[in-house]
């Protein structure tokens, strides 16, 4: 099967064809007039026996005590009978319930993913847009597939904010399985550029393993988030707490930006939005004393996930990492293991600077996934595989849109068919017209 296929079935439900519904139409239609039918000729039969019971009035005779006893018997049979087939109706009720919730889940788990990879496709359009009409006028100038080929397509994808580094593995990739697939056809190696971006991301890792937050299983989740100022830490921070609030978690924040002008105030107004609690000291505070006081106050709430904001100075470099390493050290003091994931947030409209930000975070802390903020802002959406590619860390969350409800796990196969939904579409046409 190939790849845009499988892409296709994921993550696009067909609708049904005109002539599947005409016929459901006529069956539906058939069905309701022998229902009607049956109910008529039934009711003619009741007439006509309650005309024969009233012109034929048979007389009252004492039961002999022989036909009494054989009454007995039947009546008792008959109780049993009906027993049973009321047990059995139960039971083939109780299935048929268990069926329909079974098929209520199957349903509702396809359109989830239809829902994620139409927020995938609307929030990439930028990037969609720019790469595929670069992808498919480099398409329409080659007839062959050869070395000037792969020079522009390496062009095409360093401008998508791909990365250099990923790009020549890329290309070489790209390159042997043209070759051993004998490809000729620039129009094939679209799908070819989709697979391998998968493939890239995953590397050897399996999707389960890197896709969606770590959590405590013995307690109290602490996610503790970092970040430059301006990427939209804050406004991730409130999005994340209403997506674990509404799965049904108790969800605090902690407000440990103390030095930015309005940081905790901000926090403050996304808690009241939110309706989650905030531990908040005064601006100038020490953030590792707000982090303290925060994984107090969850406890004491029994809370199920922490959320911890920072302190986002890049120009006091020095200061700034110190400051984080002091906090990471006082919730592994009282949370064993904790934090669970350290959240590095990214600007995704910034490109190639998102990188360099996050190889001075790594350095300083262990940044354990990246949230991509405002990829819908920007026509380089690329920057998620450099990003995984080079620094070798996950991509845990998107902002697909500025909508409390737009922040989105990341899934490769998602992000892939937001990127390639066009072409998609154009090789289902063509595989109806062939």
């Amino acid at each position: 099967m190939s790849f845009f296929k499988k892409l296709k079935e994921k993550f696009v439900k067909g609708p049904e064809s005109e002539e599947e519904k005409e016929d459901q139409q006529v069956h539906e239609t058939e069905d309701s007039d022998e229902q009607e039918h049956s109910l008529e000729t039934d009711h003619h039969d009741d007439q006509d026996v309650a005309e024969l019971q009233g012109e034929t009035e048979i007389p009252e005779t004492e039961t002999p005590a022989e036909d009494r006893e054989e009454e007995t018997v039947e009546s008792t049979e008959d109780e049993e009978e009906t027993a049973e087939t009321a047990v059995n109706e139960e039971y083939e009720q109780d299935f048929e319930e268990s069926v329909a919730e079974d098929d209520a889940e199957e349903i509702q788990e396809e359109d989830e993913k239809e829902s994620i990879a139409s927020k995938f496709k609307l929030g990439l359009a930028k990037t969609r847009n720019s790469f595929s009409t670069k992808i498919n006028d480099l398409v329409a100038r080659y007839r062959t597939v050869d070395e000037d080929f792969f020079e522009e397509l390496e062009e095409v994808l360093i401008s998508a904010d791909v990365g250099v580094t990923t790009v020549m593995e890329m290309i070489e990739e790209l390159e042997m399985e043209v070759k051993r697939r004998n490809v000729q056809d620039p129009q094939k190696v679209k799908e070819i550029i989709s697979e391998k971006l998968v493939e890239i991301y995953y590397g050897d890792d399996r999707a389960e393993e890197i896709e969606g937050l770590n959590e405590n299983p013995d307690g109290l989740t602490v996610y503790l988030f970092v970040g430059v100022n301006g990427v939209g830490k804050t406004t991730t921070i409130g999005k994340l707490a209403h997506r674990l609030k509404s799965e049904g978690k108790n969800v605090t924040l902690a407000a440990g930006d103390t030095f930015r002008a309005g940081a905790i105030e901000q926090l403050e107004e996304w808690g009241k939005r939110v309706g989650v609690n905030v531990t908040k000291h005064s601006e100038g505070s020490d953030p590792a004393a707000v982090i303290y006081d925060g994984i107090q106050s969850a406890k004491s709430k029994n809370a199920d996930v922490l959320i911890c904001d920072t302190a986002g100075r890049l120009q006091n470099k020095v200061n700034l990492m110190n400051e984080l390493s002091k906090v990471k050290r006082v919730i592994e003091r009282e949370i064993p293991g904790a934090p669970h994931e350290v959240l590095l947030v990214l600007d995704a409209t910034t490109g190639q600077n998102a990188m360099s930000q996050a190889k001075t975070f790594s350095e300083a802390t262990d940044v354990s996934g990246i949230v991509l903020s405002k990829l819908d802002g920007t026509a380089k959406g690329g920057i998620v595989l450099a990003i995984r590619n080079e620094l070798d860390i996950p991509v845990k969350l998107v902002g697909l849109g500025e909508k409390v409800t737009d922040l989105e796990t990341f899934d490769a196969h998602a992000f892939v068919y937001g990127l390639f939904a066009d072409m998609i579409e154009e090789y289902e046409e063509e595989e109806e017209l062939s």
